[in-house]
């Protein structure tokens, strides 16, 4: 009897100590390779301090970020995290947001999603809705526990497809107090109804659904493809600013997916069966989006907005109640913009040439984050 107690004991204590084994192993994050050079799309500001971080995610993975923060600031401090566009990395558009607001006085991270840029996980050029909520949520862990920000004063910038994503969590995550929407798509809409919804059919999407499956077994690990090159000359106005942007010296790089290879075929499969703004007319911290008036995707901007103030909007089959606090929310269009002057700026000429247009508005979005981060 007493060596079957003591038998039991020993048992218990083993798996006990297996449990705190597996457990810590579950919260330690994997160990990244991190380039430590500057090898941005942009130049370092002097205005700003820059260091690399990592984080890890709900799901167990592990992301890459950089941190700016504005020099020679005191005390606890509002904090923005971005991410964006769908297919970029932090090098190119996530990380010049980042680096402006953090010249403006806020800590920012710009974070390579999971499964791509320096991030983890695999196989790569994955993505779905709830992990990429899940990476600005994680993002939200990260910045709440750094000891020059104010938990309670943190905000996100979401880019074109993250655009969207911003929306998703903050509808999801209350600690959210303030968000930016940029030249937004919203990918699950773009990806089950095809550009301006000319695709949003049974037909159409039963069709896609068969391409996809007999892909799964005929070749799983296909890419895409980036941004198509070479560039036809009958491409339209859309492709060639993206091509601008993403496979010229103005914002190639070289772990950038749209600079390159894109996604796996079957990478995005999950949005194309997803609506994933259902609750952002129930979304009470302040959001601001922002377009421009040329952009190709504006509409998803504008039905967005008109969905989250209203309930109700083209493009979105569900008929909700109105926002409960519209009075911090925001539609900014701006002028002549297209959808990739949103992404740095723009300029006069190709490859980044010629004078810089200089159309995102900094301090207009410096000054929405510091009215709603108090």
């Amino acid at each position: 009897m007493r060596k079957t107690i003591l038998a039991a004991i020993l048992l218990s204590g083993m798996l006990i100590a297996c449990n705190n084994k597996q457990t810590t192993e579950n919260n330690m994050e994997q160990e990244l390779e991190l380039t430590q050079e500057w090898d941005k799309v942009f130049p370092l500001s002097e205005k700003v301090n820059h260091s690399k971080v990592t984080f890890k995610t709900q799901y167990g993975l592990t992301l890459a970020a950089d941190l700016y923060t504005p020099k020679d600031a005191e005390g606890k401090l509002a904090a923005i995290a971005v991410s964006g566009p769908f297919g970029a990395t932090k090098e190119q558009s996530s990380g010049l947001y980042a680096m402006k607001m953090a010249e403006r006085g806020f800590v920012a991270l710009a974070f390579d999603p999971s499964y791509t840029g320096e991030s983890s996980g695999e196989p790569r050029r994955t993505a779905s809705p709830d992990i990429n909520t899940e990476d600005f949520m994680a993002a939200v862990d990260f910045l709440s526990k750094q000891e020059n920000v104010d938990a309670d004063r943190i905000g996100i910038i979401g880019i074109c497809g993250w655009g969207g994503i911003a929306l998703n969590a903050a509808a999801t995550d209350t600690r959210i107090k303030a968000t930016v929407a940029s030249t937004m798509y919203d990918m699950t809409r773009v990806s089950g109804n095809g550009y301006y919804d000319s695709e949003d059919k049974e037909e159409s999407r039963h069709a896609a659904r068969e391409v996809l499956a007999k892909q799964r077994l005929s070749d799983p690990m296909a890419m895409a493809g980036g941004v198509i090159d070479p560039l036809p000359d009958d491409a339209p106005q859309f492709v060639k600013d993206y091509y601008d942007y993403y496979k010229t010296t103005r914002g190639y790089h070289v772990r950038s997916g749209n600079s390159n290879d894109g996604w796996r075929v079957i990478g995005t499969q999950a949005y194309s069966n997803s609506r994933f703004l259902y609750y952002i007319n129930e979304i009470r911290s302040a959001v601001l989006v922002m377009h421009g008036e040329k952009a190709h995707s504006r509409y998803f901007g504008e039905a967005a907005y008109k969905y989250m103030m209203e309930g109700n909007a083209e493009g979105y089959n569900t008929v909700g109640k109105p926002n409960p606090c519209p009075e911090n929310k925001q539609l900014l269009i701006i002028p002549e913009a297209s959808h990739c002057d949103l992404y740095d700026g723009g300029y006069t000429e190709l490859k980044g040439q010629g004078q810089p247009k200089n159309m995102i508005p900094w301090d207009t979005l410096a000054e929405f984050f510091a009215q709603n981060l108090k």
